[in-house]
């Protein structure tokens, strides 16, 4: 029986369709049906995992384990969550079901290429647990974090892509600088809004995509062959 996947989205709605879309256009197939089943709970209801971390808003939890046991029990073989802040609280979802759960940042810290120098492009909550630190750490590598001033900027641009809005290129850019001449050479687009506000932007710096990281391991854990390019 070919395997299916469940996405538990809605952190926030683009970033769900972006990790959709992926793993369609990521996906070798020549007909609709050899494409995956994926079931998708897209919970806009999740409160704010920044605000919940850092500044004891409401917690999120709860809601993001009755979305994960709803995927479960829909048929999901594995589930995945396009949201990396989310990922505090990977311990508890995982073990809160009986399916695999793949790790959005382990794939991404994964992927990154030997002998390079990554700087994070996260939301604060995101850099401020270590929760990317630790998985490149993993993988022999050193994270190069931003500046609080300039994680004001990055926060900024979230807000932006999750209201729909190109953000504004030259405070972007100032931040990417930054993290240029504290040694980056590859940027870690962190936050899965922000390979939109690349797109968007048409920022062509080395990248790794943790959305696109994702979508090959669940291509590949469902047994599909993953395209060498992706159709956009």
């Amino acid at each position: 029986m070919e395997k299916t996947i469940g996405i538990l989205g809605g952190m926030g709605p683009a970033a769900t369709a972006d990790l959709f879309t992926k793993i369609v256009s990521l996906t070798k197939a020549d007909h609709d049906n050899e494409h995956i089943r994926i079931y998708i709970d897209n919970n806009t209801h999740i409160p704010d995992r920044t605000q919940a971390i850092l500044f004891g808003g409401e917690d999120p939890l709860p809601y993001m384990l009755e979305s994960a046991k709803k995927l479960e029990q829909m048929g999901a073989d594995c589930i995945i969550m396009p949201c990396n802040t989310a990922h505090y609280y990977y311990d508890q979802l995982a073990a809160s079901v009986s399916v695999p759960f793949l790790n959005l940042i382990d794939e991404a810290a994964r992927a990154l290429p030997p002998g390079s120098h990554p700087g994070l492009l996260a939301t604060s909550a995101t850099a401020k647990t270590g929760l990317y630190t630790r998985a490149v750490q993993k993988y022999g590598f050193d994270l190069i974090l931003p500046d609080d001033d300039y994680q004001l900027l990055y926060m900024a641009a979230i807000t932006d892509v999750k209201a729909g809005r190109v953000p504004d290129k030259g405070s972007f850019e100032l931040l990417l600088d930054h993290l240029r001449n504290r040694g980056a050479d590859i940027f870690i687009l962190g936050c899965t809004e922000i390979p939109l506000a690349f797109q968007w932007l048409d920022i062509r710096d080395p990248a790794i995509d943790a959305t696109e990281a994702l979508a090959k391991a669940a291509i590949r854990f469902c047994g599909k062959k993953v395209r060498e390019i992706r159709i956009t």
